[in-house]
């Protein structure tokens, strides 16, 4: 059977997959019929599915399904009675994994607000930056995030919610504690409604909010599980049942896309048992694996790297492992072959997918994988379509290589207060990626370069400009232009060539600390070239980070001045 047969077959006999066209802001999309209206359907759909089934482990700490919707249920009431949230508000989240986040994000979304998970790593900066953008007046916040926006609180008219480790007036566990109800709100929700606001660092200088709705996620969790039950149609033979129920370790941020759609919401549609890890460790891991028989593991290609390294130590062949997924960055196509052979009963997979798309894109997994690791994989049906188009947005035929553009109904609705930049990524419901990539003759994608000027270190997207507008506010530069450098273990690391104003004395360790005062460490160049002369320019007279870049890898030597070029 083909994956086109497969996808026909499961939406014209199970009745989760039936297909329908829908309008969306004057767009037509294929949609399922059947599927949930929004998150508090999903979850209401999944709870007596599932029974007494663990659905969240954090440590020692246990939520089946009937305690995790008792405590939804209970603090979307607080939200609204004792926080005065209402429908439409936005709600930010600034903590690590802890199992608070995807609790409030249900409650949150249970009554008609929207969450705004915020990344963990931002500086005080960065953390006020986006609370002003999206305007949230309550704040859920771990201890040292808490401490990060106390500051600048009553500017921005914040109510501060302490969680876990912080300290302050108002607690989460007293909110819980305070409500007993055992109803939902009665808030109508509409299924185009935003549920969540997720930042993303793109091409420009500040992270982007983007505005995802209930349909949206829904759409990618219901792809994904279409995707998985249409797999042993594609093979020859039936494989055997499962030996283990499904369990999946949660080891990246939930608020990013890969943990909160593609494991989380998928997870809690499926019955899945999810592990919660407040930071990556890789011999922890191999341990929670072990104990809680974990079926599915998900996260960047240093991690599954990782992973593989620390079992090997240990002695452990983790054998209930049943897929091994990649997602944020490109995985060494080295590294395929010797994680299929390390885990030889784990599908070994990969993915392509955006925030803007709410992770839903292009997969890869198993012996298609292992035969072309350097493939992004093909499109997880059956709601997307994927065009490769040229520079006017003329599509583009097999074997050439231009933009690679989709149309899903998982697509975001736009960017947060920024209705130009949203009219430059969609466009009659197709999406600009901003990725340049070819189709090949047997239905593979291939990622070959970016058109935006972003770096993918271990999964995390740098926005260059960023990194350049914090580098040019240093005394001692003129300009300055940031650029990937290539690493073995993370993909990218974040690299700059800077010109200095004559009789300048800063050490690029001076600078690298510098930035790291302002944005996120993780942000910060790992090495950067100095010069006292002009950066290379193109024909527009920008900065040619391409040829900048060539320039400073072929000198070896960071931190010590580069020959002129003028």
């Amino acid at each position: 059977m083909t994956p086109e047969q497969a996808a026909a077959h499961l939406a014209d006999t199970d009745p989760r997959f039936e297909l329908t066209d829908a309008d969306i802001d004057g767009v037509r999309y294929r949609v399922f019929r059947n599927a949930p209206a929004h998150l508090r359907e999903l979850l209401e759909a999944a709870a007596p599915a599932y029974g007494e089934r663990d659905v969240l482990v954090y440590q020692d700490e246990r939520w089946s399904y009937p305690r995790l919707c008792d405590e939804v249920t209970r603090l979307a009431h607080a939200l609204g009675q004792d926080l005065n949230v209402a429908a439409g508000d936005r709600v930010a989240l600034a903590m690590r994994n802890y199992p608070e986040l995807p609790i409030l994000i249900l409650a949150i979304t249970a009554m008609g607000a929207v969450a705004v998970p915020m990344n963990a790593w931002w500086t005080e900066q960065e953390l006020a930056y986006a609370l002003e953008d999206c305007g949230a007046r309550v704040v859920f916040a771990d201890g040292p995030r808490y401490q990060q926006i106390r500051p600048g609180a009553a500017r921005l008219g914040l109510d501060l919610v302490a969680v876990r480790d912080a300290d302050g007036e108002r607690r989460y566990a007293d909110l819980l504690a305070a409500r007993s109800e055992t109803h939902w709100p009665d808030t109508a929700i509409a299924t185009d409604d935003d549920f969540a606001v997720l930042y993303s660092s793109g091409s420009t200088g500040h992270p982007k909010g983007v505005r995802l709705t209930h349909r949206g996620a829904i759409s990618a969790v219901y792809s994904w599980v279409m995707a998985r039950l249409m797999a042993p149609l594609l093979l020859d033979e039936p494989p055997p049942a499962p030996a283990n129920p499904p369990a999946s370790l949660v080891v990246t941020p939930l608020f990013h896309v890969t943990a909160l759609q593609s494991n989380f919401l998928q997870g809690l549609a499926t019955g899945t048992t999810m592990s919660l890890m407040y930071k990556w460790d890789a011999e922890e891991a191999v341990r929670i694996i072990k104990r809680e028989r974990v079926t599915r593991f998900v996260g960047v290609p240093t991690q599954s790297a990782e992973l593989m390294d620390a079992a090997r130590r240990m002695g452990e062949k983790l054998e209930s492992l049943e897929a091994i997924g990649g997602g944020g960055a490109k995985r060494p196509a080295v590294q395929v072959g010797q994680l299929a052979e390390a885990f030889p009963g784990a599908a070994i997979a990969s993915g392509w997918g955006m925030t803007e798309t709410n992770a839903l894109g292009i997969t890869l997994a198993g012996p298609d994988y292992v035969s072309h690791p350097e493939a992004a994989g093909r499109p997880t049906p059956p709601l997307q379509e994927f065009r490769i188009v040229d520079g006017e947005g003329r599509p583009l035929p097999v074997g050439e290589v231009g933009e690679l553009t989709v149309k899903s109904a998982a697509n975001m609705r736009g960017y947060l207060n920024l209705p130009e930049a949203t009219a430059q990524t969609l466009r009659a419901g197709w999406l600009l990626t901003g990725d340049l990539a070819y189709q090949d003759d047997n239905g593979l994608f291939y990622i070959v370069d970016r058109k935006k000027s972003i770096i993918i270190r271990g999964g995390e997207n740098i926005s260059c400009l960023e990194v350049e507008g914090v580098l040019h506010r240093h005394a001692d530069v003129v300009e300055a232009g940031v650029f990937p450098v290539p690493d073995p273990r993370l993909g990218e690391t974040v690299g700059a060539g800077v010109q200095l104003k004559a009789g300048a004395r800063v050490s690029e360790a001076q600078l690298i600390a510098f930035v790291a005062e302002h944005i996120a460490r993780f942000k910060a160049p790992e090495r950067i070239w100095m010069r006292a002369h002009t950066l290379p320019r193109g024909g527009t007279d920008k900065i040619d980070r391409r040829a900048l870049r060539d320039e400073c890898l072929a000198a070896g030597h960071p931190g010590l001045p580069l020959p002129s070029t003028v």
